[in-house]
């Protein structure tokens, strides 16, 4: 199946790149970004003696002719435009932007006015682990955030346990390719370098995505406050989360809740000690460790930030899309040592 990817230029268009050259059902037919006029391996040197093909200006008119399905790594406000030309034009959509996770108000208070409402309705999030036959039949899906991706598969199985009363907190922390490809001050190396800190706390937009998906998947309505911090390392998410539970639950019954939660989910690793970003990095996996101390619960996640938190889960989704096991040509073994 020819497929297309728009916004190249960036690492999870080239994580994309790197799955789908190797992808037994998919062949990538269309690459862009917003100048074009060069091969993708002058734009990542790593891909060359890999993938020789020229990397056109983003044209919808262009992918409609060359592709069936379209992977969207575009910024938010940047995509929906395009998604919405692509998809009048009958081609299936991963949009790895913000544009399509959130209810129109949610959306319109934390990023801008929305241009696509037409299709906004229809986007299906992209969560296997909860909406696999919705993505199964969507021409759009809106691939979740990362730390979202994070911290919802450690929390919502415990949702229904929880005390809605006391407030939930995540702590959680990204390796700084989270930050984008774009430099600032705060990802230089002499700022990074050995050195962690907390940003945007209470205020991260990733935040409302957490809150709005937790109701609409469970149907609760729970004080989540998320503090993200950057570390000092290239790729890896952990985020440890914090819940009081209404009332002492006995361990087992904790594993076995959670073991209920994925026993469908080939991605779900469940863990029997606290996780690790190495472990994670490289591949589509999400491990899952939880403890107690009474009604205190903590639920420690890893997930690869640049892949279960964006490129390979884009490309499993699109699988369920096309008709195809999730797990077709998603990477599965992790970057160790």
């Amino acid at each position: 199946m020819k497929v297309a990817i728009i916004g190249a230029t960036g690492y999870t268009g080239l994580e994309l790149i790197k799955i789908l050259v190797n992808h037994p059902e998919f062949k990538i037919t269309y690459i862009a970004n917003s100048t074009g006029e060069q091969n993708v391996n002058e734009l990542h040197p790593c891909l060359q003696n890999v993938l020789s093909m020229p990397v056109s200006k983003a044209n919808a008119v262009e992918v409609a002719v060359n592709a069936k399905l379209a992977f969207l790594a575009l910024p938010h406000q940047t995509s929906m435009g395009f998604a919405k030309e692509l998809l009048e034009l009958g081609i299936k959509v991963v949009d790895l932007s913000a544009d399509y996770r959130l209810e129109l108000e949610t959306y319109e208070k934390h990023y801008c006015p929305h241009i696509d409402k037409e299709n906004l309705p229809n986007a299906v999030y992209g969560m296997p682990e909860y909406y696999k036959e919705e993505i199964k039949n969507a021409k759009l899906v809106a691939n979740p955030g990362c730390y979202p991706t994070a911290t919802l598969l450690g929390l919502l199985p415990f949702v229904p346990y929880i005390d809605e009363n006391i407030p939930v907190f995540v702590d959680a922390k990204s390796g700084v390719s989270g930050a984008g490809k774009k430099i600032s001050e705060a990802t230089t190396f002499c700022n990074i370098n050995e050195n962690i800190f907390a940003y945007n706390p209470f205020k991260h937009r990733h935040m409302p995505e957490i809150q709005e998906k937790v109701l609409k998947i469970k149907h609760k309505e729970l004080n989540i406050n998320f503090v993200p911090h950057l570390i000092n390392a290239t790729r890896g998410m952990l985020v440890s989360t914090y819940v009081t539970l209404k009332e002492d639950i006995d361990p087992q019954e904790i594993q076995e809740i959670l073991r209920k939660a994925y026993k469908n989910s080939p991605f779900i690793r469940i863990k029997d000690k606290p996780v690790d970003i190495k472990s994670t990095a490289g591949t589509n996996f999400c491990d899952i460790f939880v403890a107690k101390n009474g009604k205190a619960l903590f639920i420690n996640t890893s997930i690869d930030n640049l892949l279960k938190g964006a490129s390979s889960a884009a490309v499993a989704n699109a699988n369920l899309m096309c008709g195809f096991d999730e797990a077709l040509g998603v990477p599965n073994i992790a970057y160790m040592p």
